[in-house]
C-alpha cells in the first residue's frame, strides 16, 4: 500500500507538472497571436511586384520606394515569390514567378540572399512588415526534389509526375507523403528564422490538404507568430486553425458586375451576410480591386470597373476585411504587367497617391474600421437599390458611408434614426448634421463618409 501511495503521489506531481506546462504553452502560444493580432489592426497590405517595380527590378531598386509608401501609410508588405524561377518547360523569357527551382535561395535576377535581407531589415526598421509569398502546391520541373525525391510528386497511371490542371510549367507535389510536409514546413521555418519574415500569403491554398497548414501553423508560430493569408474563398475550414485571412474574391466579382450595371447595391448587403455567416470569428477577407493576377490577365481596374473605380476603392477600406493595393494603382497603373517577361511601372505620375494616402488615413484613425475583432460592426440603412448606406462602430466611434452604386445620378432620403447628430464629411472636412431623415444629391458613383463627432 505505501509503495502505491509514493507511486500516485509521485504520479499526482507529474500530471500537475505537465498541466501547468500545457497552461503555460497556451498562455505564450495565445500573447504571440495577439501580437499577430494587434499589428494586423489597421494593417494596410501593398503587393511587391519586384520584376516590374523598377528600371532594374531589384531588391535594391525597390528599397529606394520604401520613404514614399511609409508617407502613403501602407504598413504591410507584400512580396511576390523571390526564388529562382524554373528553367525547364518556362513559359516566356524570364518564366513565371511561381515556378519555384529552389525553396531556399533568392531569383539572382531580384539581388543576393544578402540584398533580401537588407531590404527586410529597412522594413522592419521603418515600421513594415513583411511577408513573402510561398508557393506549396507545386514546384518547377528542375526542382532537385524531382530527382532526389520523385516519389513526392503525384504521377499518373504510366508513372509520370503530373502537372496541376493547366500550370503546365509546374509538378504536382503529393501531400499524403509525410517526409514532404516535413520539408516543407522546415523551409518555411528557413525563412522565418533566417530572415525575420513575418508571415506567407499562400498561393493556391486550397489546392494543399487543409491538415498540413494547420501542422505548419502549429509548428512554425511558436518561432513566430506569422499571419497567414489563404489565396482562396471555398475552403473557409482553412480559416479554423491556420490562416486568419483569405482572398475577397467574392466582394471583388461583385464590384466588377455593380459597375458594369449587372449587379446592384442590395448584392453588397447580401455578400456581407455571407462573410458574418461563413468566417470564424476574428478572421476576415481580404479586399482589393486588383492584383497581379487581375491586372495581367483580366485586365486594369480602370477596363473593368471605370469610372467606378475609386468608389470601389473606398469599400475596400470601409467594409469589414483587410485592404490590399497592388503595385502601380498609386500611379494609376493602366495597362496589363506583362506576367512572363519585363514590363516596367510608369511612375512618372502618381495620381492616386493622395487617394490611397487619404484612405489610408481613413482606416488608421478609425476604430470602427479596424480589422477583425479590433473592427466595429457594420448594420446597413434602407436605400433604393442603386444607394449603399452603412455604419461602421466600436465603441464611440461612428463612421457612416454613403454610396451611389451607378452610373445614374439619385436623389435619396435615408432614414438614420438615433445615428443623427453632427458628422465631418471625411474627404471635405466639413461639419455636417445628419438629419433622422435626411436627403442627398448624389451624382453618379459619389461617396461620402461621415465621422461622427465625439460628445
Amino acid at each position: 500500500m505505501e509503495g502505491r501511495r509514493i507511486y500516485f503521489k509521485t504520479g499526482l506531481k507529474i500530471g500537475i507538472f505537465s498541466v501547468i506546462i500545457v497552461v503555460i504553452l497556451v498562455m505564450v502560444y495565445s500573447c504571440t497571436m495577439n501580437k499577430s493580432d494587434n499589428w494586423m489592426k489597421d494593417a494596410v497590405i501593398y503587393e511587391v511586384n519586384i520584376r516590374q517595380y523598377t528600371k532594374e527590378g531589384t531588391f535594391n531598386a525597390f528599397s529606394e520606394h520604401l520613404p514614399r509608401l511609409k508617407e502613403m501609410g501602407v504598413n504591410v508588405l507584400w512580396f511576390m515569390p523571390i526564388h529562382p524561377i524554373s528553367s525547364t518547360k518556362r513559359i516566356g523569357p524570364l518564366g513565371s514567378y511561381y515556378s519555384i527551382r529552389d525553396y531556399k535561395a533568392v531569383n539572382h535576377e531580384f539581388g543576393t540572399e544578402e540584398d533580401f535581407k537588407k531590404l527586410v531589415d529597412k522594413a522592419h526598421d521603418m515600421g513594415f512588415k513583411v511577408i513573402m509569398d510561398w508557393v506549396a502546391n507545386h514546384t518547377g520541373w528542375d526542382h532537385p526534389w524531382i530527382k532526389e525525391h520523385p516519389d513526392w510528386y503525384v504521377r499518373d497511371a504510366k508513372g509520370n509526375i503530373v502537372h496541376p490542371e493547366t500550370w503546365e510549367d509546374v509538378a504536382q507535389l503529393d501531400y499524403s507523403n509525410k517526409e514532404l510536409r516535413k520539408e516543407m514546413i522546415k523551409t518555411m521555418k528557413y525563412w522565418v528564422t533566417k530572415f525575420d519574415i513575418d508571415g506567407f500569403r499562400c498561393d493556391y491554398a486550397g489546392g494543399v490538404p487543409v491538415d498540413f497548414w494547420e501542422e505548419a501553423a502549429r509548428k512554425i508560430n511558436p518561432t513566430k507568430k506569422l499571419f497567414m493569408l489563404a489565396e482562396d474563398n471555398v475552403k473557409y475550414e482553412l480559416l479554423d486553425k491556420a490562416f486568419q485571412a483569405n482572398y475577397g474574391w467574392d466582394l471583388y466579382h461583385l464590384m466588377n458586375d455593380i459597375a458594369k450595371g449587372k449587379k446592384n447595391a442590395q448584392s453588397i448587403i447580401s455578400y456581407q451576410k455571407r462573410v458574418d455567416t461563413l468566417y470564424p470569428k476574428g478572421t476576415y477577407p481580404m479586399l482589393f480591386t486588383s492584383n497581379h493576377d487581375e491586372n495581367s490577365w483580366n485586365g486594369t481596374e480602370f477596363e473593368r470597373m471605370g469610372e467606378a473605380y475609386e468608389t470601389m476603392s473606398v469599400l475596400t477600406f470601409t467594409l469589414p476585411g483587410v485592404p490590399m493595393i497592388y503595385s502601380g494603382q498609386e500611379a494609376g497603373l493602366n495597362k496589363r504587367l506583362e506576367f512572363f517577361s519585363k514590363d516596367e511601372i510608369d511612375w512618372s505620375d502618381l495620381k492616386y497617391e493622395n487617394h490611397y494616402k487619404q484612405l489610408i488615413s481613413l482606416k488608421k484613425q478609425n476604430e470602427a474600421l479596424y480589422t477583425g475583432k479590433h473592427g466595429g460592426d457594420i448594420a446597413f440603412f434602407d436605400t433604393s437599390k442603386n444607394v449603399l448606406a452603412f455604419k461602421r462602430q466600436k465603441n464611440d466611434n461612428i463612421v457612416i458611408v454613403v454610396m451611389n452604386l451607378s452610373s445614374s445620378p439619385i436623389n435619396e432620403t435615408i432614414n438614420f434614426g438615433d445615428n443623427a447628430g453632427n458628422y465631418i464629411s471625411y474627404f471635405t472636412d466639413e461639419l455636417v448634421e445628419l438629419q433622422a431623415n435626411h436627403s442627398f444629391a448624389l451624382d453618379k458613383w459619389e461617396y461620402k463618409v461621415f465621422i461622427k463627432l465625439k460628445k
